[in-house]
Order: C-alpha cells, then structure tokens, then sequence
C-alpha cells in the first residue's frame, strides 16, 4: 500500500481504495498498482485537498439550484393562483365590497326612524356639549338619493344620468351616486379633480362648461378626460391646440325665459349659427360628437324639452351632412327635486319620451344622456340651525295698544349662516325660507311677527321676514327642509369659515336595494309626518321595470 494520508470525510466508510467516489466526484481510472504522479506540488496530499473542494462547491451549488427550483411555482401552479386571484376579485365586486361607499361613510338606520328622530338625537348632543361652537349642521338621508336614481330609470329608461357636480361637492353624495352607476358633468378643474379623487374613471366624466380656461383643458387632455361642450370659434381653437382628441357636444341657445335660472343669456349658440361652427370643426379637424341644451333650472313648461330635441335633431342632421359622427345627445338640467313643484318629473319625462321617439327613436344608435343636479339632492338635505341672538322692536302703530292692552312689536332672530352662504336660494332663486320648529309649540303660545337674520353686518343679509313664530330663544334650533341644492361648498366665503358639517343616514333597506337587493313592495307614508321617514330606496309606485343598479358605460 502506498503511504498517502487518508481521504477526506466523504471516502471514510468505502469498501477499499478503489470504490466509487461519491456522486459529483470526477473518478479517475487508475490502475491500483499505478502510483500517483510524483511531479512536484501534484502529491497525493495535494490532489485529494482539490478532489474535497470541487466536491463541496459542486455540492452547494446543487443544494441552492434545488431551493431557487422549491421557490419558483409549476407554471401550472401560477396559472392556478392567478385564477383565484381573480375569482377573488370578481367575488368582492359582486359583493359590493369593492365600491366607492362603505357603511362606515354613513349612519345606518332602522326602518321608521325618522330625519327628525336623527335631529334631535344630534342637537341634543350639540346642546349637552355647550361649547357655543356648533350653530348649523346637516343631515342627508341619501336614501333620498337612492330612491330618487329610482324613480328617473323607471321614468326614462332610455337617458343616462349624470350628476352635475357643481349642485352639491359633498363627498357623501358624490359616492352613493358614484356606486349607482352615475357619470358626473363637471364645470372646473377643481370638480374633475374631486370625482376623479373617489376613483370615477375618466370615461365617465364630461367637462361641461363652454367657456374653459386652456390650463384647465390641458388638464383634461392629460388625464383623459374627452367629452367637452362649446358653443362659440374660440372654445374650438383653444381645444384644438390644447385637446388633439377632444369629442366635442355643441350647446345650442333655448328660449329659458320662464324658467327660474335662464342660462341661454350666457350659455349657447343659435340655431342659425350651428352650421358656421360645425364647418369651423370640420376645418380645424375638432371631432363634434352630439348635441346639448339646458332648459334652465325648474322650467315650468315640459313642452320647452319637445322644442329643443327637435332643434337638436335639426342640428345632427346638420353635422352629419359635413360629415362629422354625431351620436350624443345631452338634455342637460331642469327638473324639479321637490315634491310639490309646478310641474311633476313624470309629466317632463313622459314629454321627452314622447319627443325623443319621434326624433331620436330607439334603435337609432344615440346615446341620450341628462345632467341633473337639483333633482337627486334637493329633498335628500335637511338643515338645522341656532338662534345665536334675538332683539325685540316695538311697532309705532297708533291705536293698536288700546286695542289689544299690549305694545305691538316684532322680534327679530339672528342665525349664524345667511344670504351669502347656505341661504343663497334667497338671492338666486327668490325663494323665502320656511322653518319648521324644532320643539313643537302649544296651540295656546301666542305667535309673533318675526325675522330671521344672517351674520354679515349688512341691511341685506335677510333670510325670511313676515314670519308668525312664537316666542323663541337664544340657542333654539329651527329645521330647514329641502337644503340639499346649492348650499353645501357655499359657507360665507367673506368670514372665511368652514362649511357646515354634514351628518349622513341610510335605512338597511336602501342600503341593500342599492347592492342589487330586491326591492321590497311600496309602502304607504304617513301624510301628517311634519319629516318623512329616512327614505329606503323603495317609495316609488309599481314594480321598478329597470335592473335595480344602473351603470353606464364610458360615453366613449
């Protein structure tokens, strides 16, 4: 035997000198009588140290090669994943969990509780804090909302919704509309930016206002928003420098002179001009895709709505002689969003039905859609506000004293939110606020001649006069109804304070008919209810005829 040392730890074991080395091991053929080389530095030490290090990093090369092999899936394995994944995905939209609202956005509420019950419960608790710093608040029963989305597909089944912005920000209302499948119309960048904040994709916006600033069509254009109105040449040049793939919707003029708020003294084109603009488009290479108008805000005459389709009508056979694809027609505004108006939104609705068959008739391969802002938000808002200050005025009226045995006199109440702020109706619409007691007076309390002032130092911040209240106090709380439409965003600017806080409520039932629920049969309400109860999503008469949950498609 030759006189070399043993073989490192992985030949220990073997049979003899010439078993097979362990797997990974280059075998050398040798014959056993052959002695190994005996040129210098290759001696049997050396030569067995180099066998022991090639095996061990052959080895741990082996070893890691098996862990990267346990780390990385079957591609099969993958494929399995990833279709649970999605089944995952899929299972959470069908379950509404996905969506823009939550049930922590929200106070949910029973059936037969009512706005009222929430009022009290929520001015209680103002009054028990005693800070003095809470004189206004709001209570939205977006159920309201829920019902009235309703009532519109049943009512129009054809037209697509979208809300108009503008009417009311508050996120509340912007997500319960949101999660019912609405688009939104926006006037402002500031207003794109807000929708698009609640993950509203670009496809289901439209930048609405005619007369845009060119950072804020930039703006669009980055981020995708394409639908845009114009009604003048210079709205086209601006957008075909600034929008290269802009769809524009031409707005043409309407005669709104009856209507409460007229929109044609600022907004639209007239008829004899639209074929001047549309040959202006063809030229710039602008794309005009439909049609809109706005009647005005509650026009009291539906018939106005069967005059403009028919003058839309005029105007896409106008586009489509020139050759652009005209395929959208915008109905804008105008509906009531109260109970109780001059004119009933089944009477306009069944006027434009009747209108857009004889003009656009199904089939025709028109997208109709409407902006509505009062009618979803109106009812939906009620507002509850303190007296802060009260003063006494004695009448100079001769004779009545003897009359009566008392001085005849008037009080006059001070609020903290006025005409420049919440009670903005009373400029813009010539409405007279009416509020409603928040405790409820005895038929024997006298009542007095009383005014109801706001906070500016002014002589024309004049909520309501010639009202008969009796005799209130500092601190008393007086209940507005029919708040929800252009009074939320509108704090007094000039004092520069935050908008009133906003309290949202939902019944279970609206919230379940909103996740595609079944809806429960109609109920009666109770007619003598000073508040209705907060609405369940089910307060329209017959059986709904549309899918419970309506959700447009990109107007694209």
């Amino acid at each position: 035997m030759y006189p070399w040392p043993l073989l490192p730890p992985f030949s220990r074991g073997l049979g003899s000198a010439t078993a097979t080395p362990p797997r990974g091991v280059a075998q050398v053929s040798r014959s056993p009588a052959t002695p190994p080389s005996s040129a210098p530095g290759s001696g049997p030490c050396e030569g067995g140290r180099g066998v022991c290090v090639a095996y061990f990093l052959r080895r741990q090369r082996q070893r890691q090669r098996r862990q990267r092999q346990r780390r990385r899936l079957h591609p099969a394995h993958r494929l399995l994943l990833l279709l649970f994944l999605l089944f995952l995905l899929l299972l959470l939209l069908l379950l509404g969990m996905a969506g823009y609202l939550s049930e922590t956005d929200f106070v949910m509420v029973e059936e037969g509780f009512s706005t009222r019950d929430l009022l009290e419960e929520l001015t209680m608790g103002t009054s028990q804090a005693s800070t003095g710093e809470v004189t206004a608040f709001f209570v939205a029963d977006l159920g309201a909302v829920v019902r009235k989305h309703f009532c519109f597909l049943k009512c129009l089944p054809r037209v697509r919704p979208f809300y108009a912005v503008k009417c009311n920000s508050s996120l509340g209302v912007l997500k319960v509309l949101a999660e019912l499948g609405l688009g939104f119309s926006c006037a402002n960048k500031a207003e794109m930016e807000l929708v698009q904040h609640i993950g509203v994709p670009a496809g289901k916006i439209i930048f609405a206002n005619p007369c845009k600033q060119i950072a804020q069509i930039k703006y669009a254009a980055k981020y995708g928003i394409q639908l845009l109105s114009f009604d003048n040449e210079m709205e086209l040049a601006k957008v075909e420098k600034n929008h290269s793939s802009a769809k524009m919707l031409l707005c043409i003029a309407t005669d709104d002179s009856h209507s409460q708020s007229c929109l044609s003294l600022k907004f639209g084109a007239l008829l004899n001009s639209c074929r001047h603009l549309l040959q202006n488009a063809k030229k710039s290479h602008v794309e005009v895709v439909g049609v809109s108008f706005h009647v005005g805000s509650c026009c009291p005459d539906p018939e106005a709505y069967a005059q403009f389709i028919a003058d839309a009508r005029i105007v896409f056979e106008m586009g489509a002689e020139l050759g652009h694809r005209m395929h959208i027609l915008d109905l804008g505004g105008g509906f009531p969003g109260v109970e109780g108006a001059k004119v009933r939104f089944e009477e306009i609705a069944s006027v434009i039905n009747s209108a857009l068959d004889l003009y656009f008739p199904e089939g025709c391969g028109v997208d109709i859609l409407a902006k509505l802002g009062r009618y979803y938000v109106t009812s939906a808002f009620t507002l509850a506000v303190s007296i802060i200050a009260k003063k006494e005025v004695l009448l100079d009226q001769p004779g009545r004293e003897e009359e009566t045995g008392s001085v005849p006199k008037t009080i006059v109440y001070q609020l903290d939110e006025g005409i420049y702020g919440i009670f903005n109706s009373v400029l813009f619409d010539n409405t007279c606020p009416t509020p409603v007691l928040q405790k409820k007076p005895s038929t024997e309390q006298p009542l007095y001649s009383s005014s109801l002032w706001g906070p500016e130092a002014d002589g024309c911040d004049c909520v309501a006069e010639g009202l008969w209240l009796p005799q209130l106090h500092v601190g008393d709380w007086l209940v507005f109804e029919n708040m929800g439409a252009y009074t939320v965003g509108m704090g007094s600017l000039f004092r520069g304070i935050p908008t009133c806080r906003i309290t949202y409520a939902m019944s279970r039932v609206a919230w379940k008919a909103m996740r595609e629920q079944p809806l429960p049969a109609e109920q009666d309400e109770d007619a003598e209810g000073m508040c209705k109860p907060l609405s369940c999503g089910w307060e329209i008469t017959d059986t709904l005829c549309v899918g419970p949950v309506f959700t447009p498609a990109s107007i694209m």
